[in-house]
């Protein structure tokens, strides 16, 4: 369990899933961890509302600094919904390890979809968005492992991407931080499938960095686990 979470007295609320309201109490008590940063983040998020039309069905995720928040809260949005079953009836043959990493995973993912949907302003964040597992066996190590591959390194290589779209350098500083804990937890779920296979040459290539993809190469491999279709065109523009 985080030092957050213990000092909050509050346990991050993962379990519920994605379409329930978020809570803006994991916020303030994520945001006890940045506080500086936290409010040049919520003073500087007001000028990048997007008010193009966009079809029925279409999620816009909007333009600018606001347009990557939401971008990075879809996901965290899809990481903590899955998550959220995981832990809520593990796998046949989960070990004690394995519960006690996914759990804190859990825990993670649901403090990072709060922190993101909290930081931006309401008449600009995104709806809660609704998963589709349908092709996840929840009762399987080996279906579940693997996603969660999928979306951890996703995770990753969606951060370093947005990275150059930012514009705020505080911005900047909270998706580092929060790219950092994703690597953690790359690394965590692939030593699972295949111990030492934590940084091998799939995720880390020969200069010893992450990979980055571009926000359309993110949600063209997101997109088939979310049921709204979502659209990027004018994040961070």
């Amino acid at each position: 369990m985080s030092n957050n979470l213990k000092k909050g007295g509050e346990e991050a609320d993962f379990t519920k899933p994605l379409h329930v309201p978020i809570q803006r109490r994991s916020f303030f008590m994520y945001a006890g961890a940045t506080a500086g940063a936290t409010a040049l983040l919520l003073s500087g998020c007001d000028d990048d509302d997007d008010n193009s039309t966009t079809p029925a069905g279409t999620v816009s995720l909007g333009s600018g600094d606001v347009g990557v928040l939401n971008y990075a809260y879809a996901l965290e949005q899809l990481e903590a919904a899955f998550y959220a079953q995981v832990v809520a009836n593990f796998y046949t043959g989960v070990t004690a390890d394995e519960r006690t990493a996914l759990t804190a995973i859990a825990k993670h993912e649901a403090i990072h979809r709060d922190f993101l949907k909290a930081a931006i302003p309401a008449a600009s964040v995104i709806p809660a968005l609704t998963p589709d597992f349908s092709k996840v066996t929840f009762s399987d190590r080996t279906s579940v492992l693997s996603t969660a591959k999928t979306f951890e390194d996703l995770g990753v290589a969606a951060y370093n991407g947005a990275g150059s779209l930012i514009k705020s350098d505080d911005y900047l500083l909270l998706a580092g931080k929060i790219v950092s804990v994703e690597a953690r937890h790359a690394a965590a779920i692939r030593d699972m499938i295949s111990n030492g296979t934590f940084a091998d040459s799939t995720a880390v290539d020969a200069n010893g960095l992450d990979g980055a993809m571009t926000v359309a190469q993110v949600l063209a491999a997101a997109q088939p686990f979310i049921k709204e279709k979502l659209n990027g065109d004018n994040v961070g523009k």
